[in-house]
């Protein structure tokens, strides 16, 4: 095996891309193995490699870890985006949070029923606009600084900007009302390690279409 981080999963975006983003903003290069089929998933269970026999599933540093949460926050701590002490990444965990809230409406939309699809979608809209989106744009508001954190870039403002370009997809003028989340999205987006990760043929996964739900259902279906 490479000294690169193996990470296995579906080829979309899933509950891996954050993982993606995050070692892609570390400027971390990376190996993948795609799911496509349940033996796949299955023999992975069976040779003991899924803790609670689940995906993600990120080799890295000797160690076989799942569990998302875990993953980032081995990764955030590993390379430096994780605050300078207890207090700092209190604060990044707490906006890591509400962001994961918001995602998880993103991931799950998906695998909406047709006539519930523009209900969630008015749902994603509204809590990015009148819950997340207006607490980001108030602390970077209030204490002037380009980072969410301590002045220094962190996995927190990895996390806003996944979100942010997300919620775009669906709801292009989403940021109209929110200056300094604009300002904080073209910063961000001209990092050179985020612009490597936003251009073509990246490992950055497409928004999710019907295959990809189909794979999925395939893959993990009982």
């Amino acid at each position: 095996m490479s000294g690169k981080p193996r990470l296995t999963y579906l080829n979309g975006r899933g509950r891996m891309e954050p993982v993606r983003w995050l070692l892609a903003a570390a400027g971390v290069e990376f190996e993948e193995v795609f799911l496509q089929t349940k033996e796949q998933y299955e023999k992975l269970i069976k040779d003991g490699l899924l803790l609670f026999q689940q995906v993600p599933l990120v080799e890295i540093d000797g160690m076989k870890m799942v569990q998302t949460r875990a993953i980032l926050s081995y990764i955030a701590g590993k390379y430096n985006l994780y605050g300078k002490d207890l207090k700092e990444r209190a604060l990044i965990d707490m906006y890591v949070e509400g962001i994961t809230d918001l995602m998880q409406m993103i991931l799950m939309f998906p695998f909406s029923p047709p006539d519930a699809k523009e209900k969630n979608l008015d749902s994603i809209k509204e809590r990015a606009t009148n819950r997340y989106f207006p607490v980001f744009e108030k602390v970077l508001k209030q204490h002037g600084q380009d980072f969410l954190v301590g002045n220094k870039f962190s996995w927190a403002d990895v996390q806003l900007i996944e979100a942010i370009l997300a919620v775009e997809e669906k709801f292009p003028a989403v940021l109209s009302g929110f200056p300094q989340l604009q300002a904080f999205k073209t910063k961000m987006s001209n990092m050179p390690t985020i612009k490597k990760f936003l251009q073509p043929g990246s490992p950055r996964k497409p928004p999710p279409d019907d295959h990809y739900v189909e794979t999925v259902l395939k893959v993990f279906k009982k």
